[in-house]
């Protein structure tokens, strides 16, 4: 979801109001469906009695979401109600960004970290059929990160 609403303004062609709004969208889907994913983490581990936060996947993920979060409440009063006035959202802009790219990377890093979790909790080893799925995975989502990145920077015209 958060790639899509990334790529918004690179990859639908409409009226800077309506990317604006599908954005929005997008984000909010993603952060109702990424706090969701944290209360069932955390109401999982309660009930195995598993302790919470304790490894760098869990604070990557707290951090994420925490941040995405803050992003998207700047971003909804900043641009969409009540609105800033033009030259703090111009001013804002480049910040939202930067914040916004960091997110997603920070978004990537936890997936990432979260695999190497899964790797060492199975006891994997190289060779094993299920390391190699993990790894093929770790790759695709690198893979995806650069191709998210790279629509985003590189000008409309090379898409």
């Amino acid at each position: 979801m958060v790639d899509a609403a990334i790529m918004v303004y690179k990859t639908i062609p409409a009226t800077r109001e309506a990317q604006k709004t599908i954005h929005l969208i997008l984000h909010l889907i993603a952060l109702v469906l990424g706090s969701v994913g944290v209360y069932a983490v955390f109401k999982f581990h309660n009930e195995l009695h598993i302790a919470n936060l304790y490894t760098l996947h869990s604070w990557l993920g707290i951090t994420t979401i925490s941040l995405f979060g803050l992003q998207w409440v700047l971003g909804f009063f900043s641009f969409v109600f009540p609105k800033a006035r033009s030259y703090a959202r111009a001013s804002f802009i480049p910040w939202h960004v930067f914040l916004g790219s960091v997110v997603f990377l920070l978004a990537i890093c936890t997936a990432e970290s979260g695999l190497v979790e899964k790797f060492t909790f199975l006891k994997l080893q190289s060779g094993q059929q299920e390391a190699l799925i993990v790894n093929f995975i770790g790759l695709l989502i690198f893979l995806f990160a650069l191709s998210v990145g790279l629509t985003v920077v590189l000008p409309s015209r090379f898409q």
